[in-house]
């Protein structure tokens, strides 16, 4: 089964507010950029990638939480990270009943997290592009 078949799944079978919250999430990342690609990891969570793991999205008994792999590299304007704030890498949105999404301001922040991605991508590229001097080479060119 697909991925995004088992995203499917999941969504309809919580039948409360966190099942539509999460889907609306859904909804707005899949919107924020045509090629992110759904994955099914951790024997359960939905995740989001291009380029690297953009974010995972997980229902819990009182909240839906949707966490950054690098929330804290993101630029942030409309304060919508509120959860993982101490972290140096992970940032997560806990959204509770009744709470509303900002479908434009998390776009942009998918946004943002894919161009975090494609640029961290493309420094690896060309680190490893980069020929490297053995060390004995290193070693004997230093001592001169």
């Amino acid at each position: 089964m697909k991925a995004s078949d088992k995203i499917d799944q999941l969504i309809a079978g919580i039948s409360d507010w966190r099942g539509k919250t999460l889907g609306l999430l859904r909804k707005a990342i899949l919107e924020a950029d045509r090629e992110i690609i759904e994955e099914w990891k951790w024997m359960g969570s939905p995740v989001w990638s291009r380029d690297g793991i953009i974010a995972v999205g997980n229902a819990h008994k009182d909240k839906v939480k949707l966490t950054f792999e690098h929330g804290a590299r993101l630029p942030d304007p409309e304060k919508l990270f509120n959860a993982g704030l101490e972290g140096n890498q992970r940032r997560a949105i806990d959204l509770f009943e009744g709470d509303k999404i900002n479908a434009p301001a998390l776009k942009n922040l998918i946004r943002a997290a894919v161009e975090y991605n494609r640029d961290r991508a493309a420094k690896k590229a060309a680190n490893r592009a980069t020929p490297k001097a053995p060390a004995a080479k290193a070693a004997k060119a230093k001592k001169r």
